[in-house]
């Protein structure tokens, strides 16, 4: 059933509240799919998900190589019979101020500190849809 990322719901904002860890899945530039592993949180007030990696990181190459316009991408999490996707197009930041808004948000969300990293980066995923069985 289509979720309205930027309002949905009750119950699936309070999914992604909790700690639970995501698969972010990206292209590779021959088309095929990338899964990996991530920390991710969501706002659906600013319609925009995020993820904090390293800059050298398969994923950031991934949506790199997209081009300036982005990567379409998508953003899993499961909790037993639960699951929520969320889909966009995935930019990567490098200015500081989005870096810290993301650190601070996995911090919050996550309940753990980040090490200082200079080679931090985040991909920020403007929404387009959402979907997902959290009740």
């Amino acid at each position: 059933m289509p979720i309205n990322p930027r309002e949905p719901g009750a119950a699936f904002e309070a999914f992604w509240r909790e700690p639970h860890y995501c698969t972010l899945t990206t292209p590779r530039p021959d088309g095929t799919p990338h899964v990996v592993a991530v920390g991710a949180t969501y706002d659906p007030e600013t319609g925009l998900a995020r993820v904090i990696t390293r800059k050298t990181s398969r994923k950031v190459h991934n949506i790199l190589a997209a081009g300036p316009s982005g990567a379409r991408v998508a953003l899993c999490q499961i909790d037993k019979g639960r699951w929520a996707t969320l889909e966009g197009v995935a930019t990567v930041r490098t200015d500081p101020s989005a870096i810290a808004e993301a650190v601070r948000r996995y911090e919050e969300r996550y309940q753990r500190k980040t090490q200082p990293n200079p080679a931090r980066v985040a991909i920020e995923i403007a929404l387009t849809s959402a979907m997902g069985r959290v009740g």
